[in-house]
């Protein structure tokens, strides 16, 4: 075989393993083409904002609808932020932290039960995947080769049995700041009218419901959902919850006077 063939027979081998020159490239070859799912910061993020805006949307429309003034609505919103923020951060904190505990507990079970009985293991590694349609021998195979990794047939085997990656357990500190911050924006929002010295509830509740919309359109950039169907989505929600408020807080006022 000459030079020119086996060169040509090299390169014709090695071009699987190559990107494909194109207009598109298939995803398989970029390493990013996946969001992060495991940061643990885009759902306390979403449910702080979201919770942040409508906790004070609501409140503020019950204090409001109840006639009370300008300083006791500013001073009850303030008051709703500083709580709720701090509990969102707490709550967000305690639950991913015990959640991880968890975790952590069932991987120290399933490590014990490799090391004591690593051929068990494998043999009922191989029988999952074999309920899967792998051929019987394959399955045994590929995991007796995996068992010869520690580390990774544990990984292996909490994902298969637990359904969770042990490497990849979400942050509770960055779920609790993310948590925190986000609860704080969405629940100023509704009171930067009366910070601006406006003393009527609908411009509050205009600005709170835009944040909503704002917050809900936002989501569909991870979602894929149709911006203006998250947003209306959201938009509905906060608004049920402060007509609810409202009607409360006015029926309690007139009663009251």
């Amino acid at each position: 075989m000459s030079d020119h063939t086996s060169a040509a027979a090299g390169a014709s081998t090695r071009a699987p393993a190559d990107k494909p020159q194109g207009l598109t490239t298939p995803a398989a070859y970029d390493d990013h083409h996946h969001a992060d799912v495991s940061g643990g910061w885009l759902r306390p993020a979403v449910f702080g904002a979201m919770d942040g805006l409508v906790t004070n949307i609501a409140l503020i429309s019950g204090v409001g609808g109840g006639g009370a003034s300008r300083h006791v609505i500013v001073l009850t919103g303030i008051a709703g932020l500083v709580a709720g923020a701090i509990s969102m951060g707490l709550g967000e904190y305690t639950s991913v932290r015990t959640q991880n505990d968890q975790v952590a507990n069932e991987v120290a079970k399933e490590r014990r039960e490799l090391e004591r009985h690593p051929v068990a293991e494998a043999e009922e590694l191989a029988q999952r995947w074999i309920e899967r349609g792998l051929p019987p021998d394959l399955a045994r195979q590929v995991a007796t080769a995996v068992a010869e990794n520690p580390e990774e047939a544990l990984r292996i085997h909490a994902q298969e049995e637990l359904g969770i990656n042990p490497h990849e357990v979400p942050s509770p500190w960055i779920a609790a700041v993310s948590s925190f911050l986000c609860f704080s924006i969405g629940a100023v929002l509704p009171l930067l009218p009366y910070l601006f010295g406006f003393n009527n509830l609908w411009p509050a509740l205009i600005v709170g419901g835009l944040g909503l919309f704002l917050a809900g359109a936002l989501t569909s950039r991870f979602t894929r959902q149709r911006w203006w169907f998250s947003g209306t989505r959201q938009l509905v929600l906060g608004g049920a919850a402060a007509a609810a408020t409202y009607g409360i807080g006015h029926l309690i006022g007139v009663g009251i006077g």
